[in-house]
């Protein structure tokens, strides 16, 4: 279990992509720090699992920068380290510019933009202490590969600009951090995931969307690698996987045998 005795500290950790990756990581041998803003997600987390004796469930409010340092610090408190950074949680408005509200244009930016460098700076510390011992720390980003094009803003600029701000944290932070050994990745699915979120897309067919577990098991690929060798992509779930020889997809499908699955966003 090439996870075994690394600690993962994970944002938006209650549901979808966030909860399958804190259990693919658990069954892996790590230890997990699980944040989120929804404590009863939370609960309902650890009632799934079998043994928590390897999870520390914490709640994370993570436009608040005091939360953040609140919260790192207890994660380290009680596994005394940090290995790895999973920057998940965000916020999502797919609206044009006349019906976004201010109040939801400052939270996509407070939890995706500002929540993710906030993440990423108090732990920072930590992640530089496990480079210094040898065990290959990560930041992962859930979010999308840069591409300039109208058709990406056009229809909801706010969300655009939010999403794609978590995307220049890791172009930045995997040139910054390099010299520490911090490999600093964004991860994004091909097709659409069927999670909470879906709910802001009025009419939408989940079973022509895949199940989160393709991303944690994406995530699982990036996050074993070498750390010094593996920084500053931006993965796709399918070809990273079909690039280790994982060619079965059809086993992440909400229903199996569908051909016609739903492109995700923001990929060209």
């Amino acid at each position: 279990m090439r996870l075994h005795e690394r600690v993962a500290f994970i944002t938006g950790a209650g549901g979808g992509i966030g909860q399958s990756t804190v259990k693919r990581f658990l069954r892996e041998g790590a230890k997990v720090i699980a944040c989120d803003r929804d404590d009863l997600s939370l609960q309902r987390l650890k009632s799934s699992l079998s043994e928590t004796h390897s999870l520390h469930l914490r709640s994370l409010d993570v436009s608040s920068h005091e939360d953040v340092e609140r919260a790192v610090k207890a994660g380290l408190g009680a596994f005394g380290q940090i290995d790895i950074l999973i920057n998940n949680a965000s916020a999502i408005s797919l609206t044009p510019t006349p019906t976004t509200t201010m109040k939801r244009f400052d939270l996509m930016f407070d939890v995706d933009v500002r929540g993710t460098f906030a993440c990423t700076q108090a732990c920072l510390a930590a992640l530089i202490r496990s480079a210094e011992a040898g065990r290959n720390p990560h930041i992962l980003n859930l979010s999308p590969p840069l591409s300039m094009k109208a058709r990406w803003f056009a229809p909801h600029v706010a969300y655009t600009m939010a999403k794609y701000g978590m995307s220049m944290c890791t172009l930045g932070h995997a040139s910054e951090f390099r010299r520490h050994g911090i490999g600093v990745n964004s991860l994004w699915p091909r097709t659409l995931i069927a999670t909470a979120a879906l709910q802001m897309i009025p009419g939408l067919d989940t079973q022509k969307c895949r199940k989160p577990e393709i991303l944690a098991d994406a995530a699982w690929l990036i996050l074993t690698s070498d750390a010094r060798a593996v920084t500053g992509n931006f993965f796709i779930d399918q070809a990273l996987l079909g690039e280790h020889g994982v060619t079965d997809l059809d086993r992440y499908a909400v229903a199996p045998g569908t051909q016609d699955l739903m492109q995700d966003l923001f990929v060209d």
